[in-house]
């Protein structure tokens, strides 16, 4: 064996023990933390243990995120949280508080909406539990659009006069109103 081969192999089961590290799954609990601004309901929940996401605390997060217009809720979908877990955390922010301006929204209240503002989305996100309108205390939306943009997991829209940003768990683009 070559002084190149022994070294790459060298270095090689050097690294091995710091790869399989990182691509561990972490068992470290997720907690997020909102405040709902039409509501001013503040909830903490720890929602998921390594793969497992907590029955009781989804059950808190749909009431959380319901329409605030008609009260209803539904089943929010668990890779939304996710997606806000990454967000905070990769926007240097891991204890802050996400200011919730909308989570569902009812077909009702979504029709509603889109009478008196053309940037609601006719077949919008928000109406299958996929989508929820933000901010993060402690960070720009302009910082938080762009972490949720480099993540890549989903749609971000950003409002800059309506001082948030949207994020889905839907078909990954963004745009700007």
């Amino acid at each position: 064996m070559n002084r190149r081969n022994f070294l790459g192999l060298a270095l090689a089961a050097l690294a091995a023990p710091v790869f399989a590290r990182n691509t561990k799954k972490s068992n470290a609990p997720r907690v997020l933390r909102f405040h709902h601004l039409h509501t001013d309901e503040t909830l903490r929940v720890l929602y998921r243990v390594g793969d497992h996401y907590q029955r009781d605390a989804l059950k808190q997060l749909n009431r959380l995120l319901r329409d605030h217009h008609t009260g209803e809720s539904i089943t929010m979908d668990p890779k939304l949280f996710d997606l806000l877990y990454d967000i905070q955390t990769t926007a240097g922010h891991p204890y802050a508080t996400f200011e919730i301006f909308s989570g569902y929204r009812s077909p009702q209240t979504n029709a509603k909406l889109r009478r008196t503002s053309r940037r609601v989305a006719k077949r919008s996100l928000h109406m299958s539990g996929k989508a929820v309108d933000i901010r993060l205390r402690g960070c720009s939306n302009k910082t938080l659009r762009k972490v949720a943009l480099d993540l890549g997991q989903g749609g971000v829209g950003y409002y800059p006069r309506s001082s948030f940003i949207h994020v889905d768990t839907g078909p990954v683009r963004s745009w700007r109103a």
